[in-house]
């Protein structure tokens, strides 16, 4: 039975929160043991905000162990999983803290707040010999599990050109200080990279545009091109200023030399050139659900994870670290 003490109770420790809860009801051998938050006797008692739904609004935690201190938690309790659901800023440290303490971490996305510490979560966990994943949910997220799978197969030929999007309203409180959050392109954008970088490697150069809206926020809304070797035409977009009715949406399309997908409104259309088109049938899960069981599974196997390796995701920040560069420079090519 796989232990695990949850950090972080905001509106992305509710979703991991809720999932646990479902794994544990399917029979999975593991024990959500402890929830930490310095704020946890305010926030067991109210709402968090997300772009997308929790199971609850307001949580029943009496079956588990509250703590407001993390050292608290590690005295008190015998883990083997910390699952890190805190601000960005606070990634680094805490994750490589853990790996030495002998524990395996699963952390929310991004890495890190830059490279450099992200390389220092990947070496620790190498080092310890301990098991660290990003949560980098897009690669266990059905719609784009499908891409991934056309991709490597090759059965709609080679890949032409596409376009990611994603946007919404600007969430609150510690995302909109850009010093921390790192603005809408590392906290949301970097989903789409991440996307890119899995399917077709780093680029060789980008190319951003990009702009601030909101005071002191970092970057709000971005559109970066990805230049590679074969001349395939990619773009992905994201816009944190999405503000009135919109809601949420995240979409791509895809071009191959034998035809297209076109992921939107939760379905994806595949339009072969020569046969009629169709929607691919696609597991309901969310890509929460099936990142937390893969990971919980391979820790249970004593199996390194392959699809969300640490090394990967700090690659993946070192494309939206050359973005940042570009916006700064007006869209400037940026060699990898």
């Amino acid at each position: 039975m796989l232990k695990v003490g949850l950090i972080g109770f905001g509106f992305m420790g509710r979703m991991h929160f809720d999932n646990y809860v479902r794994l544990t009801e399917e029979g999975a051998p593991v024990q959500l043991a402890a929830i930490c938050d310095l704020m946890i006797e305010e926030l067991k008692n109210g709402k968090a905000s997300g772009n997308m739904a929790t199971g609850q609004e307001v949580y029943d935690l009496s079956p588990y162990n509250l703590y407001d201190s993390i050292e608290k938690m590690l005295e008190n309790e015998e883990l083997d999983i910390v699952d890190i659901t805190l601000p960005t800023y606070l990634h680094a440290e805490l994750t490589c803290s853990l790996l030495e303490k002998g524990l395996h971490v699963l952390c929310e996305k991004p890495v890190a707040g830059n490279s450099a510490d992200g390389w220092k979560m990947a070496q620790a966990a190498e080092r310890t010999g301990k098991t660290l994943m990003i949560g980098q949910c897009l690669r266990f997220w059905p719609a784009y599990e499908y891409l991934k799978t056309v991709v490597d197969d090759n059965r709609f030929g080679a890949v032409t050109g596409g376009y990611f999007f994603r946007g919404s309203a600007a969430p609150k409180g510690w995302f909109l200080d850009g010093s921390k959050s790192g603005g809408a392109v590392l906290d949301m954008h970097i989903h789409d990279t991440d996307m890119i970088h899995w399917l077709f490697g780093k680029p060789e150069q980008v190319s951003t545009l990009a702009r601030n809206v909101i005071p002191g926020s970092g970057y709000d809304t971005v559109s970066t091109n990805y230049v590679y070797p074969d001349g395939k035409v990619l773009n992905a977009q994201a816009d944190w200023t999405l503000e009135g009715d919109f809601g949420f949406a995240m979409t791509y399309r895809v071009n191959f030399e034998g035809g297209n997908l076109l992921f939107e409104n939760g379905q994806v259309k595949v339009n072969p050139n020569n046969e009629p088109g169709f929607v691919a049938d696609l597991s309901p899960d969310m890509g929460y659900y099936r990142q937390i069981k893969y990971f919980l599974e391979s820790v249970n196997a004593g199996t390194p994870v392959s699809v969300c390796m640490p090394e990967s995701a700090v690659g993946t920040l070192e494309i939206i670290e050359a973005e940042l560069r570009s916006a700064d420079e007006r869209g400037a090519l940026i060699r990898l």
